[in-house]
């Protein structure tokens, strides 16, 4: 088919070609090919383009569909959860009381005031503000307001007037925490058995140390909803889960007899000789303290500025040869096995050899015909020692460790010590004679007063305590254990009377208008320059019970002496007085109603 301006050519004959002469020859447009293949190209650079936009297009919409939709919840939670700020509620940690309820410790709501350095826009102008309200200089502030970080402490244990105070002004990036003050209103009286708490607030010595899981109570928690400046949102979250204040704790101890027996120790310390004093009252019945101290002492309320040397309990850490008040153990064995009785008569030498030794009575003496009673009296080593060796080493042991030696007591304070006390089976000939007479072996001030405190029960020991109750329950009741039968415990007691009566070691330890029994003690101290007695000095002691025809009372007496040779019917027994005077009048307990019987201490009184 051809049309106007065509090149005509004949109808199914061959197609002209050009390059002959005269000849026409027929071609293809330049790029016809090309045209033809350039469609489906295109159609798939749109398709891809298409793709491009579409598939991201779709993505984004799913994305916001599941971001309002489906997540929608979950991020507003986030979001809000980013505003939420999570403080601690402390709880108040429970009073320790003692026996009559009045308070020894306790606890005062205060707080810590704290800052979040990015949240405060002007530190200078801020500190201007808050400076007499802290007591806090504003150089300090501003320091601690420009400081790096998001949290620095501006002052501690701040009234919560002040806080209130603090909350009016409104300052951004300013906030407060629970930061409760532990006070102590007696002092340093039984600052040693009350203990103290550290800046986090566990205990750290003492009673509050042992009843810290009672005392400490649990924390609580408060979460709130906060704004740009770090302040509450008034409709925004705000839950609380309150805290529970811990438990009240109430000790033994008469607070008045504690400061009369902490006064009389201090008396003792001024004495120019006296390092150390220490003395304990236990009740007989119970074995509960009544009082317990030492001098020198310090003020749980102070206690970073005492020598943390003395932040201990020496009444339970500390160890001393006991000397001449362990005879009442040995005679107590003596004649619980039969051996004697308080009127047997033994011939005393002056001394006696053991091993490579030879030990001596305090005062040198020809052979005295001493009834056993009499060597307690006289507190003469050699008889003691030959009492001794009638009841054999072993057997002396048992009833060193029955009276509790060798063996913390329980008592609920920390640091307590078993003292030392060596296997018999160990024991050279020397050791064998020390230790009847309180040498060789050591022992707490506490385990001393318990040792008399079964004489003086009848014989039946009960393991000292301190706390009465907690939360207002009875702890379980200590443990009891018979040493000694009670007829031989009251030939002790009558034998231990006649220390304190006429021709014994301790008359300075009389009380007025009651029978006293008891035993003095003055033992060498180990020299802790040489691990040697020599310069040592001597620790002397005093313990006894009154009244003797009905005992209420122990008081166990000693006293650290370096530079002194005094013997503890000199300066312990006076003490010792002093103490036991105030616990039974105090108590009212109603003086001895029989007079002191007569003592038959040599052969020869009938």
């Amino acid at each position: 088919m051809t049309g106007p301006g065509s090149p005509r050519r004949p109808l199914g004959g061959t197609p002209p070609r050009r390059g002959g002469t005269g000849a026409f020859t027929s071609r293809r447009a330049p790029g016809s090919r090309r045209l033809r293949g350039a469609l489906p190209v295109s159609r798939r650079r749109f398709s891809i383009g298409l793709a491009l936009v579409v598939v991201p297009l779709l993505v984004i919409i799913g994305r916001l569909w599941l971001l309002q939709g489906v997540d929608s919840g979950e991020y507003a939670l986030a979001a809000t959860q980013d505003r939420i700020r999570v403080q601690d509620i402390a709880p108040l940690r429970g009073p320790v009381v003692d026996r009559d309820g009045d308070p020894l410790a306790y606890t005062v709501a205060a707080s810590r005031v704290t800052a979040d350095p990015t949240l405060v826009a002007d530190p200078a102008r801020t500190a201007l503000a808050l400076t007499t309200l802290l007591d806090v200089p504003v150089s300090e502030l501003t320091e601690l307001l420009s400081a790096d970080g998001r949290y620095v402490v501006l002052a501690s244990q701040v009234r919560p007037e002040t806080v209130d105070a603090i909350d009016e002004l409104g300052l951004d990036g300013i906030f407060s925490e629970d930061d409760p003050v532990r006070l102590y209103p007696a002092g340093s009286v039984a600052g040693q058995v009350v203990g103290f708490v550290g800046r986090e607030g566990a205990g750290l010595a003492g009673v509050e140390q042992t009843m810290d899981e009672q005392l400490a109570g649990m924390p609580g928690e408060r979460r709130v909803e906060v704004g740009s400046g770090g302040h509450p949102i008034p409709s925004g979250i705000d839950e609380s889960t309150p805290a529970v204040d811990g438990r009240t704790v109430e000790l033994t101890l008469d607070s008045d007899l504690q400061f009369v027996t902490e006064q009389r120790l201090q008396e003792a310390c001024q004495d120019g000789a006296t390092t150390r004093a220490s003395a304990v009252v236990l009740e007989v019945r119970t074995g509960q303290v009544a009082a317990m101290g030492s001098c020198p002492g310090y003020d749980p309320g102070n206690y970073s500025r005492t020598d943390p040397d003395l932040l201990g309990n020496p009444l339970v850490s500390s160890v001393f040869e006991p000397g001449s008040v362990l005879k009442a153990v040995t005679l107590a064995a003596a004649l619980e096995e039969g051996r004697a009785t308080p009127d047997t008569v033994l011939s005393v030498a002056g001394s006696i050899r053991a091993g490579d030794v030879v030990v001596r009575d305090a005062h040198d003496h020809a052979p005295i015909d001493w009834t056993v009673t009499g060597v307690l009296a006289k507190s003469s080593n050699v008889g003691t020692i030959m009492l001794a060796r009638e009841v054999g080493d072993e057997r002396l042991e048992e009833y060193l460790r029955a009276f509790g030696l060798g063996s913390r007591t329980g008592i609920e304070l920390p640091g307590e010590s078993a003292g030392i006390l060596q296997d018999s089976a160990d024991w050279t000939e020397s050791r064998a004679a020390n230790v009847p007479i309180g040498q060789g072996v050591s022992v707490t001030t506490l385990q001393m007063a318990s040792v008399y405190q079964a004489i003086a029960n009848g014989g039946v020991r009960v393991e000292p305590r301190v706390v009465s109750s907690v939360g207002g329950q009875a702890p379980p009741p200590p443990r009891s254990t018979r040493v000694i039968g009670e007829a031989i415990a009251d030939d002790v007691a009558y034998m231990l009377e006649a220390v304190v009566g006429p021709g014994g070691t301790a008359p300075l330890a009389q009380v007025e208008g009651f029978r006293v029994a008891g035993k003095t003690g003055t033992a060498q101290r180990a020299n802790p320059e040489c691990n040697c007695y020599a310069g040592g000095g001597y620790v002397t002691t005093f313990v006894g019970f009154a009244p003797a025809d009905d005992p209420q009372y122990v008081v166990a007496v000693d006293l650290e002496r370096p530079s002194s040779d005094a013997e503890g019917g000199q300066v312990a027994a006076p003490v010792f007085a002093d103490v036991m005077r105030q616990a039974l009048t105090a108590d009212g307990i109603v003086p001895s109603g029989t007079p002191r019987p007569d003592f038959r201490l040599t052969g020869k009184e009938r």
